[in-house]
């Protein structure tokens, strides 16, 4: 059973080493950068749906009481 384990283990590590292919630092950055500006459009797309549904919700809130 221990050798199972540690064959699988030294195959993943072999596989890492040798096999997958690892972006440069330039395609880090860029895909970095591309994630930091997605995740800030859909942070600002968020925050302005919530800013409308709380001044919708107090419109409607408005009518009743």
């Amino acid at each position: 059973m221990f050798k199972k384990i540690s064959n699988n283990v030294r195959e993943a590590f072999d596989e890492l080493l040798h096999k997958v292919t690892w972006p440069t630092w330039k395609e880090l950055q860029s895909s970095a950068l591309v994630v930091m500006v997605a995740s800030f459009i859909i942070a600002l797309v968020v925050f302005v749906m919530d800013i409308s549904f709380e001044n919708i919700m107090k419109f409607i809130y408005g009518l009743f009481y």
